[in-house]
């Protein structure tokens, strides 16, 4: 057998493979939400996005909930939570609230995605990058156990807040980019601009539940007898480096990548739409979005300053030389939403 009828058929094999695993996930996923049923959704009014003054969006040192919901030491351990592709911990700290602590290269890029995000009026759980710390009152770990010493000492996590007044919507009861209440609205259409600008490539939402969905529903209390939805993204973790379709081609806060891709963000217009070059788990959300979106979008990511990006990003644990280029290259691509006509 002759090598170049080799290579095809691993070729072959390889792509077979890839859509065989795809068709099941799929299915898998429906499955999963027709068995779930309806959502059980009791709130009376329906957000992805709200309007913040200028001041607020320029204040990415502390993020959604600000200074008030910073982590406070000392750190008491409550348990190991299993469940998840990441080692995490529940803790409670000073102010006696819970949160979830996770490690690894998904740290940085969500402290920060979810500063930026709240920057431009999109909902995000409060989330914070703990440079060093210790945990006081540790039990026997199993996955955690090669990230926390004996002492409790640990470095480079990312806290996330457990705000058990909030009611939850993840995995099936979550929302996909095309099935929601917000499909062509000029909102909906600025967090995909969101997404696509931190080059976050793990764009799955609810059809893709079998492998995780990375949107969710939060149902607040507004009032006594009434509840507010907010849709929004909760895992930022594949963001900050280069958009991507596979392993291979993306990555995660990597400024060289981030800065090699931003040329190529808006791929181009034509009749009143946008295209981008954008490519993810979900690159359908690169396509068709309206120019006058686009400028909507631009008109409010425009005030963010690049003083205030550098320090959300060193808040999120970039160096200084990470903090300068990532805010160079964000700008750059705000500048880029600007020039649509």
């Amino acid at each position: 057998m002759r090598w170049p009828l080799i290579v095809l058929l691993i070729a072959g094999g390889t792509v077979a493979i890839f859509w065989t695993l795809h068709l099941v996930w799929h299915l898998h996923s429906v499955w999963r939400i027709r068995r779930a049923g309806p959502r059980p959704l009791l709130a009376t009014r329906h957000r992805v996005w709200h309007d913040i003054h200028t001041d607020e969006a320029n204040d990415l040192r502390y993020g959604p909930g600000g200074a008030a919901y910073v982590p406070a030491p000392p750190f008491h351990f409550v348990e190991e939570l299993m469940t998840g592709s990441h080692p995490c911990v529940a803790i409670r700290d000073a102010s006696k609230r819970l949160w979830r602590v996770k490690w690894g290269h998904e740290a940085k890029p969500e402290a920060f995605c979810v500063r930026f995000a709240a920057a431009c009026g999109y909902f995000a759980e409060v989330t914070h990058y703990i440079a060093s710390g210790r945990i006081d009152g540790v039990d026997t770990l199993t996955r955690a156990r090669a990230l926390v010493g004996e002492d409790g000492a640990f470095t480079d996590a990312r806290f996330e807040l457990e705000d058990r007044s909030v009611r939850m919507l993840f995995d099936e009861h979550s929302w996909a980019w095309h099935d929601n209440p917000f499909v062509g609205t000029r909102q909906l259409d600025g967090l995909k601009i969101v997404v696509m600008l931190l080059s976050n490539w793990d764009s799955k939402d609810r059809r893709d539940v079998s492998r995780g969905s990375n949107t969710a529903i939060f149902e607040y209390p507004i009032s006594r007898f009434a509840s507010e939805a907010r849709y929004l993204i909760t895992d930022w973790g594949g963001a900050m480096g280069k958009w991507g379709t596979t392993v291979v081609s993306r990555d995660r806060w990597d400024a060289a990548g981030f800065e090699a891709q931003t040329p190529f963000f808006v791929a181009g217009a034509r009749d009143g739409v946008v295209d981008f070059g954008y490519q993810g788990q979900r690159s359908e959300i690169a396509r068709g979005i309206p120019a006058e979106h686009v400028r909507w979008f631009y008109r409010k990511a425009r005030r963010i300053t690049e003083p205030a990006l550098r320090t959300g990003l060193l808040a999120s644990g970039a160096t200084e030389e990470e903090a300068a280029r990532f805010a160079r290259a964000i700008l750059a691509r705000i500048d880029a939403l600007g020039r649509v006509r």
